[in-house]
């Protein structure tokens, strides 16, 4: 039948977002990883996994790998928990994956939740300055700089300490267009990665993720996996240089991954050895960010993600 003469008919309401008719809403995204934010200064908005999956659709959402929405710290019982050793902590990042699950942080989100603060006049941020964010993975502390944003990102582990330092190595990860399983890395920046390192941008290209990558053993609560590419030479003008591309845990291959290109850096550095450099350049699909290792006023060492941060559309849910 021709679609234009068919008779109409009420179609569901794919994961009940009639129900978040009026809600204003933004779209940004951080070197090609996209996000949809959504403001709830006030707290009153609760919004379903099924409603943040149905935004998130590509072709019947908005389309994102994530959600983010914006609510003061004061209004969770986990941004409490933070406001009580970080009372500048006044907005939390509440972040959502594209399938509605919840997860820990994200790299890119975090810059481009801090622009949409901005944009939206939540924040006041010039450049040179800092604001205090509170995630589900702890506060983070981001700098306006000229070209986006700087995040503090905090320590990182290995996540099987003992098998990373022992052997180099913790986990065999296989791939779709791999015909071998490969050794990786595992590393927590407050989520969880597991990172293979492939010889040539050929391999790199023939590695589908169109399907999770098998890990094993795989970490308690999942993991995003990267695979990348070494430049040739490794390092010049004392910054390393790599190539990425990702799978991330709960939304699929990405175009770029800040946490994953923190993780990323970890491990090729660590494989790399000693005189490895401290500040990294990370080519993903999306664009190219920084990765830079300093020693924080805690004693431990820590990860700055460095990298642009844009707002691309803004609306309302009809």
């Amino acid at each position: 039948m021709d679609e234009s003469l068919a008779p109409a008919v009420d179609r569901p309401d794919a994961g009940g977002t009639a129900a978040l008719s009026g809600l204003k809403f933004a779209k940004g995204h951080g070197t090609g990883n996209d996000f949809v934010l959504i403001a709830d200064p006030n707290g009153a908005l609760s919004v379903t996994p099924e409603q943040v999956a149905a935004l998130c659709d590509r072709h019947r959402g908005i389309g994102g790998d994530g959600l983010i929405r914006a609510v003061p710290s004061r209004m969770l019982p986990e941004g409490r928990e933070l406001l009580a050793q970080h009372p500048d902590a006044e907005w939390f990042m509440d972040y959502r994956n594209g399938d509605g699950s919840l997860s820990e942080m994200c790299g890119n989100g975090v810059r481009v939740f801090v622009h949409f603060l901005v944009s939206e006049g939540l924040a006041d941020l010039p450049a040179g300055e800092s604001l205090t964010i509170g995630t589900r993975a702890g506060v983070k502390t981001v700098v306006r700089t000229a070209a986006g944003y700087a995040v503090d990102m905090g320590p990182w582990e290995f996540i099987f300490p003992g098998e990373a330092t022992a052997r180099a190595m913790d986990s065999l990860v296989s791939a779709d267009g791999l015909e071998v399983a490969r050794p990786a890395l595992s590393v927590s920046m407050g989520n969880p990665h597991t990172v293979v390192a492939l010889a040539e941008q050929a391999e790199l290209e023939a590695t589908e993720l169109y399907r999770a990558p098998r890990v094993d053993p795989l970490p308690p609560h999942g993991t995003n996996v990267e695979f990348v590419v070494p430049a040739e030479p490794l390092v010049h003008d004392g910054v390393g240089a790599i190539t990425m591309r990702v799978h991330e845990r709960g939304v699929g291959e990405t175009q770029s991954c800040g946490t994953g290109a923190c993780a990323a850096a970890v491990a090729i550095r660590h494989w790399a050895g000693q005189g490895s450099p401290d500040t990294w350049n990370v080519t993903v699909p999306g664009g190219v960010v920084g990765v830079k290792f300093f020693v924080a006023a805690d004693g431990h060492e820590h990860v700055e993600l460095s990298g642009p941060a844009v707002i691309v559309a803004s609306g309302t849910l009809s």
